[in-house]
């Protein structure tokens, strides 16, 4: 029960960032220099191991939460084309894609934790083994 209060009160705080963030103008000028900067993370995150890597459970625990988290804004499938991310600039990244699967999970665990404008931070709102779900999840949208 008490997962179950966790995951709809992180999705309302989702569905809420996104359409917070959906309404904040960007001025053009800023618009060009937020496309153009690529999302790196740092090396030192490379090094960060996965402790769930290959468990099929988490995966699927990591559906779940995708659903209710990043559902809104990176699509059913992780195309980047959800409703939430429509109005986002830069808009959300396709977690389907050769640029995001080619990175190590450490990365992508780093990403999702620290978030950059305009996606949020989850460090402290989602449970450190909850993003590991996540990213074992990412791992089966490959295209």
């Amino acid at each position: 029960m008490k997962t179950k209060k966790i995951i709809i009160s992180l999705t309302l705080s989702g569905v809420l960032y996104a359409l917070l963030v959906s309404f904040t103008y960007v001025p053009k000028t800023e618009y060009v220099a937020i496309q153009q900067k690529k999302w790196v993370a740092p090396a030192s995150a490379d090094k960060i191991a996965n402790p769930l890597k290959g468990d099929a459970n988490a995966a699927a625990s990591g559906k779940k939460l995708y659903k209710a988290m990043c559902f809104v804004c990176h699509g059913p499938k992780g195309k980047g084309d959800g409703m939430g991310g429509a109005g986002l600039t830069p808009k959300p990244t396709d977690l389907t894609s050769e640029a995001v699967q080619s990175q190590t999970d450490g990365a992508i665990f780093w990403k999702i934790a620290e978030g950059r404008a305009p996606m949020a931070g989850y460090k402290t709102s989602i449970p450190e083994k909850k993003r590991w779900e996540i990213i074992n999840y990412i791992r089966t949208l490959k295209q």
